[in-house]
């Protein structure tokens, strides 16, 4: 089912695709298969068509070796967290060895001809009272750009955030890295997802993460984690405000039926444990 839900997307037009993580099959049992996966997709791609950029996730090492040894990875994805919390209970690491993995990704992407991309979790506050504020994401963001990152998430990762706020903290940090691709990486409920989508447009941003019906989560954010922001509704968001998206709204339906019967069998899946 992943292998036939990755090529539905390529088929859409979709360029780029977070498509698995290499994390600890004990703690995240669904990504056990991720290499699995990748080599199926790669086989059932029609003759002659391109592969889009694959990124793969990494929280340590082992991950990151295990991703570059998988064909048809071409970006490596790490989600750095500025809350010490988080990061503990996302990858048991301290500040200091987070960043020396972000190091060592740079290094050994660099030399692999990988694309690469920090998603900076917590970017936008977090629950769990630690000291947090505009200037610690601006030191995350200077750090990233200093050591040579070029592209860069901002994440919501609780979902929180009001929908204005996401815009001002953008207009705030965005000035000190100029010249770095800056993007966001937003949860939310949904009625609140298309405001967000726009206070982040509005104010200069033209990349954003988002999953189809709004499938998928992080298991370490805790039961209030509220979900992705729908694919759909960035694309009718963005169309809102002109933007070219460079897709036909159209080749979404079936990418979107798809996901709908992944959420339908992993409910039933659920229920019946």
């Amino acid at each position: 089912m992943k292998i036939n839900y990755l090529l539905q997307l390529a088929a859409a037009g979709f360029k780029h695709i977070d498509a698995v993580s290499f994390v600890s099959p004990d703690r995240v049992k669904q990504m056990a298969d991720s290499e699995e996966v990748i080599k199926g997709f790669l086989a059932g791609l029609p003759d002659g068509s391109v592969s889009p950029d694959i990124i793969g996730i990494v929280v340590n090492q082992q991950g990151l070796e295990r991703a570059l040894a998988t064909p048809g990875v071409t970006t490596i994805g790490y989600p750095y967290s500025i809350s010490a919390y988080f990061r503990r209970a996302n990858a048991n690491m301290s500040k200091g060895e987070s960043r020396a993995l972000v190091e060592e990704i740079r290094k050994a992407t660099k030399a692999s001809g990988h694309g690469m991309v920090v998603y900076i979790s917590m970017a936008f506050g977090n629950s769990y009272e630690e000291p947090w504020g505009p200037e610690i994401v601006e030191d995350a963001l200077i750090w990233l750009k200093d050591i040579g990152i070029q592209n860069v998430s901002l994440a919501d990762t609780v979902g929180t955030t009001p929908p204005d706020y996401v815009g001002a903290l953008y207009t705030t940090v965005k000035e000190s890295v100029a010249g770095l691709d800056l993007g966001v990486h937003l949860h939310g409920r949904a009625e609140d997802a298309a405001q967000k989508i726009l206070s982040a447009y509005d104010a200069g941003c033209r990349r954003f993460d988002g999953a189809l019906t709004g499938l998928g989560g992080c298991p370490f954010a805790g039961d209030d984690l509220v979900g992705n922001i729908a694919t759909e509704t960035i694309v009718a968001a963005l169309a809102s405000r002109g933007a070219n998206i460079e897709m036909d709204q159209a080749a979404l339906a079936p990418c979107i039926a798809m996901a709908q019967e992944i959420r339908a069998k992993y409910s039933q899946a659920s229920q019946a444990q």
